[in-house]
């Protein structure tokens, strides 16, 4: 029996960027003209602002189709955790989703692969979608270890998860050496990790796998969107600084509903 069709995703990660004000100017925006096919249910949209702005974010977008997320949470529900967020507060204020495991998070905060499978079993077990980021650096692509590397992080992320849970989530490969640096792997490059991903979880978790949305990240912007959205092999994509403001977000879930033929 065939899978159903993995929706495309356009996901933006705001990083910490924005005040207040301009966060709900530009949810306000993408809610009141996002596609139609958001609204319908056959392409998902998502914001994901900071923590401070979660609320109000997740208000302004009420009832467009588009969801709301955190940037990262914290593997308990409460604790002597100071400056952490937990899973149920991240709920509580209305966000449904949430990133995990993002290059910045593992370079300037610790961040470990043990965090990251910790966190998504926990996002997981209270209703919380979460992406979770995997990718290399420059000098571990050109040593040849991008596979070693990305395939690993998946490995550890996705470990112990019952196959219902696969449906549940999604995984990005964002090569970190594209991370706002203006510089993004070709279609050719994002296509053959992609389909690495997609061989290593089916290898361990079966047809299950089969529904895990594989995003690309990394300098993702309107020059280069359709010629990526246009494999299979990417269901979507994690956006840093073309999803701050309304215009350029808009235009991407624009091509991605062209190219993924989803109108």
């Amino acid at each position: 029996m065939a899978s159903p069709p993995r929706r495309p995703y356009v996901a933006g990660n705001w990083k910490m960027n924005k005040d207040l004000a301009s966060a709900v100017a530009t949810a306000r925006a993408v809610a009141e003209r996002c596609p139609a096919a958001v609204r319908a249910g056959r392409l998902d949209a998502g914001l994901f602002p900071p923590a401070l702005f979660v609320e109000p974010v997740a208000r302004a977008i009420a009832g467009s189709g588009v969801v709301c997320g955190a940037q990262d949470m914290h593997w308990e529900t409460s604790g002597a955790f100071t400056g952490e967020t937990s899973g149920p507060m991240i709920l509580s204020v209305g966000a449904t989703s949430v990133i995990l495991g993002h290059s910045e998070r593992r370079q300037f905060f610790g961040e470990t692969d043990e965090r990251v499978r910790k966190k998504a079993a926990a996002a997981l077990a209270i209703g919380l979608r979460p992406i979770v980021c995997v990718g290399e650096t420059l000098s571990e692509r050109e040593a040849g270890a991008t596979e070693r590397v990305v395939l690993g992080q998946v490995s550890a992320a996705l470990q112990g998860l019952e196959p219902k849970d696969l449906a549940r989530l999604d995984v990005a490969y964002e090569p970190v050496w594209a991370i706002g640096t203006g510089r993004n792997a070709t279609p050719r490059q994002a296509v053959e990790v992609h389909a690495a991903i997609r061989e290593a979880i089916l290898r361990a978790h079966g047809d299950a796998g089969r529904a895990v949305r594989i995003l690309y990240g990394g300098s993702v912007n309107a020059r280069n969107v359709s010629d990526l959205m246009a494999s299979p092999e990417i269901d979507g994509a994690l956006v840093g600084g073309a999803s701050l403001e309304a215009e350029s977000f808009l235009d991407l879930l624009a091509r991605t509903e062209e190219a993924k033929r989803v109108a």
